[in-house]
Parts: C-alpha cells; sequence; structure tokens
C-alpha cells in the first residue's frame, strides 16, 4: 500500500526515519487506563530538561548572538511552522508585556500566515521560498537575526528561509530536536535538543514541544536581562495592563522602597510604570 507521502511527492523518495518520528517505546495506547496514560507520558516529560541542558552551551552562543544584534538595533525573527510557528508566535507575543519592549522588536513568523495559528494550512510548511518573503514584508536588515524552529530539523519553509537570510548577512540561529539536520546545516547558530521518540509516534507537540519552549524562555528571558530589562530579579519594565500586574508592580514598589500600598500605588499611577517610580523616587 502506498503511503500518503508517496502519493503527494510521487518522485521523492521517503527521508530516513528521524529520532522524532521513531516508533514509542510504548504501544498499545488505547488499552491503558488513564492512569496508566499519564504516568508514561509524565515519565517522558522528565527527560526533556535532561536534554535541554545538554544543549546549554548552544544555546549560550545563540543568547550572545542575539544580545548582539538587538544591541545593534536589530530585531529577532522566529520562523517556524506548526506548532514550531505557533511556539515562535507565542515567545514574541509575551516579550513586550513582560519586559516592556516594542511590538516589533522578537516577531514570529509562521507558514501559512495568521491563518495557520489556529488551523492548519495545507502543504505551506514546504515552501522553500515563503519565509524569506514573509520576512521581506518586515523590511528585513543585516542587523536582525533569524531563528529557525523546526522539531523535524527538516522543514522546508525554515531552511530556506534561513539559507536566504544567512546569504544577506542576517545572524542566525535555530531550535530543532534531532542531531544533523539540514536546518541546523543552515543556521550558524543551531541549537539541538534531541529529544527522542514521543509517547505517540511522531506527535511532536509534544517532547519536543516542550522542550523548543524551554529553549525559547531561555534565550528571550536570558537576551532581556543582558539588555538591562530586568532589575534584581523583577520584571520592572512589565506593562501595567491588568490588575494582576497593577499589583504586581505595587508589592514590587513596596518591597524595594520600604513604602506601603498607597504610596505604592500613587507612585504607579503617576509613573507608569515600576522602573520609572524607582527611577523617580531615587532622585529625591
Amino acid at each position: 500500500m502506498r503511503s500518503f507521502a508517496s502519493v503527494l511527492y510521487p518522485t521523492l523518495p521517503l527521508p530516513p526515519v528521524s529520532t522524532t518520528e521513531s516508533a514509542s517505546q510504548f504501544d498499545h495506547l488505547e488499552t491503558l487506563p488513564t492512569a496508566q496514560l499519564l504516568a508514561n507520558i509524565n515519565q517522558l516529560d522528565q527527560t526533556v530538561p535532561q536534554a535541554v541542558e545538554k544543549a546549554l552551551p548552544q544555546i549560550e552562543q545563540l543568547v550572545e548572538a542575539t544580545v548582539r544584534s538587538l544591541q545593534a538595533g536589530g530585531r529577532l525573527f522566529y520562523i517556524g511552522a506548526g506548532t514550531s510557528g505557533r511556539l515562535g508566535i507565542l515567545d514574541a507575543s509575551e516579550c513586550p508585556p513582560t519586559f516592556g519592549v516594542p511590538h516589533g522588536l522578537v516577531v514570529g513568523l509562521i507558514a501559512g500566515g495568521d491563518t495557520a495559528i489556529r488551523k492548519a494550512v495545507e502543504n505551506a510548511e514546504d515552501d522553500s521560498e515563503q519565509a524569506w518573503r514573509d520576512l521581506q514584508e518586515h523590511n528585513i536588515t543585516s542587523n536582525d537575526i533569524v531563528v529557525g524552529i523546526a522539531a523535524s530539523g527538516r522543514t522546508p519553509y525554515v531552511i530556506g528561509g534561513l539559507e536566504r537570510a544567512r546569504q544577506q548577512g542576517l545572524a542566525t540561529g535555530c531550535v530543532v530536536c534531532n542531531a544533523g539536520s539540514a536546518v541546523a546545516a543552515a543556521a550558524e547558530f543551531p541549537v539541538e535538543v534531541v529529544t527522542g521518540p514521543e509517547f505517540v509516534t511522531g506527535s511532536t507537540r509534544m517532547k519536543a514541544g516542550t522542550a523548543q519552549k524551554l529553549v525559547l524562555n531561555m534565550l528571550t528571558t536570558a537576551t532581556m536581562i543582558r539588555l538591562g530589562r530586568v532589575k534584581g530579579n523583577k520584571m520592572v519594565d512589565m506593562q501595567l495592563t491588568n490588575a494582576k500586574l497593577v499589583d504586581r508592580g505595587e508589592r514590587m514598589l513596596m518591597d524595594e522602597l520600604g513604602i506601603d500600598q498607597s504610596h505604592a500605588a500613587e507612585l504607579l499611577q503617576l509613573h507608569g510604570s515600576v522602573r520609572a517610580a524607582l527611577a523617580a523616587h531615587s532622585g529625591h
């Protein structure tokens, strides 16, 4: 019986089975009780931080490259497809409220455009030229850095985008979950977190997605700290967009300045951010 891939791409041989696509070590999942399913998933999930730990030297290099780009006035672009693309968009969207940076400093692009955030777009990831077109819509410059995210490490959308970006002199990085991939070969600063087989064979939204999320957390958090967007251990530049964050800001000021809540609330309302309130108070 011919596979779907061989029908869709009849002239292309099937690629070798990668570790993220290899068979799960668990089988007959439909016969297992819920408790056993959960225990087995949890057992596999515990291996993810260990895989990330092995990649810390690579992550460090990518952070340093990102800091250099942003210090030079550049931006961080994520490119990815499916789960990987959505994770890039998630990380990018959280940087402005967390660190007070402008929208557009960190940008997530996904194969298939915004529609693909919620719904898969057929064949979008197979276009090796589209990522560069997407990047050009943002007036990409040589100061920017492009980070490809691809669990498989062989997504054409990501490979093509990285190759074109590198040809144009941009810094490039990636986060992949297989060793020796084409995506890693296309990036100057590759991060390879080898997570192994998934609980459900090939379902890379699971361990691989968790690993990618951890790495992206590290990348932007460490970068923003290096850029001075954290004071002590506090998000002093966070946007005060809801009651919870206003409360957090007041508590920061109370802790830092030894003042009561009413005074903290007054300072926060007057100056608009924790950092500005701290700076104003220290100038008195």
